[in-house]
């Protein structure tokens, strides 16, 4: 969920379907990038780089992306809604 916040922050006026997906991408890109190992070998110098990247693959966590980007999805979905409700009502 963290990952489609930071989408909805640099680009707001994204649908909620498109952040999900591009968080669930990107996440997904930095998990398969552990199998290389180069996380690994940045961890060992950086304190920054495993908080960031992570050092080592572990498949169930594609699972928990997915997950999170649909949790995100609804999250940003419902808030949308409510915002074009209240101006659709004069609130706004």
């Amino acid at each position: 969920m963290l990952v489609v916040a930071l989408v909805v922050a640099a680009a707001p006026r994204l649908r909620p379907v498109v952040a999900a997906g591009i968080a669930l991408g990107f996440s997904c890109a930095v998990e398969l990038f552990q199998l290389t190992g180069v996380p690994a070998a940045l961890a060992a110098r950086s304190r920054l780089a495993p908080l960031v990247l992570g050092t080592s693959f572990h498949a169930p966590d594609l699972l928990w992306y997915a997950v999170g980007a649909a949790a995100g999805w609804a999250v940003h979905a419902g808030l949308r809604r409510r915002a074009r409700r209240s101006d659709a009502a004069g609130g706004g």
